[in-house]
């Protein structure tokens, strides 16, 4: 669904750039704010979020901008994220649902997988921690939820379709029919702070991509903030359980 919007594409070393380097900047932040936020009472998971303020947020919309800038003379995602074609509602709420419960079963199955990367190949790697097993106060973990609602759950996985599947994902047609493939590996691994989970991100960010070329991009999105909401619906269960 390229809305029949000719658009520039990318060569295999910007394809490559484009998809990791984003990843590499969230990393070494999350990795160098770990300590701080350590020291401050906060699980690793504000780290994170912390990091999608600064690094992620900028840097992956900020670009886009630039291209809308560059393309429309003015600041505009218009013919730089692509496959925008509306849709019925029904098609949404068919869709919607059919992707949760793939990429569920996906992440699910693969656990065992994550797991042995984790302890045999990751194991120098530290551990996002969540913050619910780790005897952090309420108030911290409120501030915490609170920051991964907005921006783990929502800001984050938008931008991330925008820019991911709006703009890289079309502009790869020399890997043909693979480039739903390739484009899943690469965003795999540009989750450089969770390497162990590679493999299930491949796999389960392909139905994502494929749903996004025949369908459109809010489906991406609307699925993306739902999957990433279940670990914000676990942390609010937590606290109130905290009493």
């Amino acid at each position: 669904m390229n809305q029949g919007i000719s658009v520039e594409q990318h060569s295999i070393g910007q394809s490559l750039l484009l998809h990791l380097l984003p990843g590499a900047l969230i990393g070494s932040c999350y990795f160098a704010l770990r300590p701080v936020l350590d020291r401050w009472g906060y699980p690793s998971m504000m780290a994170l979020m912390v990091a999608l303020v600064l690094i992620l947020v900028p840097v992956e919309l900020g670009y886009l901008l630039y291209q809308g800038k560059k393309r429309n003379g003015r600041y505009s995602l218009q013919g730089v994220v692509l496959y925008r074609t509306s849709i019925s509602n029904w098609q949404y709420l068919l869709w919607v649902p059919v992707l949760l419960v793939i990429m569920a079963v996906i992440f699910t199955a693969m656990k065992p997988v994550d797991a042995f990367l984790q302890s045999n190949l990751f194991s120098w790697v530290p551990v996002l921690e969540s913050g619910l097993r780790d005897g952090y106060s309420r108030e911290v973990l409120v501030r915490t939820y609170l920051m991964l609602a907005v921006f783990g759950a929502v800001v984050g996985p938008t931008v991330e379709e925008l820019y991911f599947r709006g703009f890289l994902l079309p502009r790869m047609e020399y890997a043909g029919k693979w480039a739903p493939l390739l484009h899943g590996f690469l965003f795999a691994l540009y989750h450089m702070w969770t390497p162990w989970m590679f493999v299930t991100r491949t796999l389960g960010i392909l139905p994502l991509a494929y749903a996004v070329k025949r369908r459109n991009l809010y489906v991406g999105i609307a699925s993306h903030i739902l999957v990433n909401l279940a670990d914000v619906v676990a942390g609010v269960a937590f606290i109130v359980g905290m009493g």
